[in-house]
């Protein structure tokens, strides 16, 4: 299954069941990857988090029943996944900008969220570079700390923020940014902050060592300030090199983002020269 296919299957499922239980691991395995990488990439293309899409789509269908139909609010809150009517108010007042029961008793002007649809638009060409590159199992020494899918873009810059703050970057300085998500099928995944791992040192303590395993990568160059360059470079791959990419797809629950040295360049991070990489484990389709 392509990468285009895999993603129609994913937003058919959520439409099919937004009045039921949604987990992330089975709208993920209708796209055929882990659910670290459909997040990720859903979230570029759609410019929502997967949660975000599912709460806006409930809400929608929400509040057409409500203002169509004679069905009692606390019957709609439950249907679209809400413990109570006060939660349920809360958050439809959030997104429609007036409360259900207005809705029931005067009619309103209501948002809609419409669904996403997938579709090929030709534009000019483009290059992107990248390499196949075969590499070893290494091992790597870091901090790491379990992060949810859906509040992971927030909760990972902090952490490299509270890594420096604690001083362990004086221990390692952040070659590598590793998510791990072996199973490709859990709630939350696994983000190490590491360097290599020099054996001939002692493990401080406060840090540990993992072995990434020997995987075929796509490796995929960043050059200019951070985070833009990166965040760019990870939405063509989703949106440019995947799609159209015939001979490779994801292979792993694996991804890796490469730093040099911010003190090698005149402004650091913020330097247009800044350079940075994004590996992929990949296997030929």
């Amino acid at each position: 299954m392509d990468w285009i296919d895999g993603l129609q299957n994913a937003i058919k499922y959520i439409e099919d069941n937004l009045s039921e239980d949604i987990s992330t691991q089975e709208i993920a395995k209708r796209a055929c990857v882990s659910e670290f990488y459909f997040q990720k990439a859903f979230s570029m293309l759609c410019g929502n988090t997967l949660g975000e899409y599912i709460r806006k789509r409930r809400l929608t269908l929400a509040g057409t029943e409500l203002l169509s139909s004679d069905v009692k609010i606390i019957d709609v809150a439950l249907k679209y996944g809400y413990d109570s009517p006060e939660s349920f108010s809360k958050a439809f007042t959030r997104f429609h900008g007036i409360t259900p029961s207005s809705v029931k008793k005067n009619g309103a002007m209501l948002k809609s969220f419409a669904p996403v649809k997938i579709t090929l638009q030709l534009e000019g060409g483009y290059i992107m570079d990248y390499r196949i590159v075969e590499k070893e199992a290494f091992t790597v020494l870091g901090c790491s700390k379990n992060f949810k899918y859906d509040t992971a873009f927030k909760d990972v810059p902090e952490f490299w923020q509270e890594h420096y703050k604690s001083g362990k970057g004086k221990t390692v300085c952040g070659m590598f940014g590793i998510n791990i998500d072996e199973k490709m099928g859990n709630q939350q995944f696994e983000y190490m902050i590491a360097d290599n791992y020099i054996p001939s040192k002692d493990i401080p303590d406060g840090f540990e060592t993992k072995i990434v395993p020997n995987f075929t990568w796509a490796v995929f160059p960043c050059k200019g300030a951070m985070p833009d360059a990166l965040q760019q470079t990870n939405k063509k791959i989703f949106t440019e090199w995947l799609p159209n990419c015939k001979d490779y797809e994801i292979a792993a629950g694996y991804c890796i983002e490469l730093y040099s040295n911010a003190e090698d360049f005149p402004k650091g991070l913020q330097d247009e020269n800044y350079y940075s990489e994004m590996w992929i484990p990949v296997k030929k389709k």
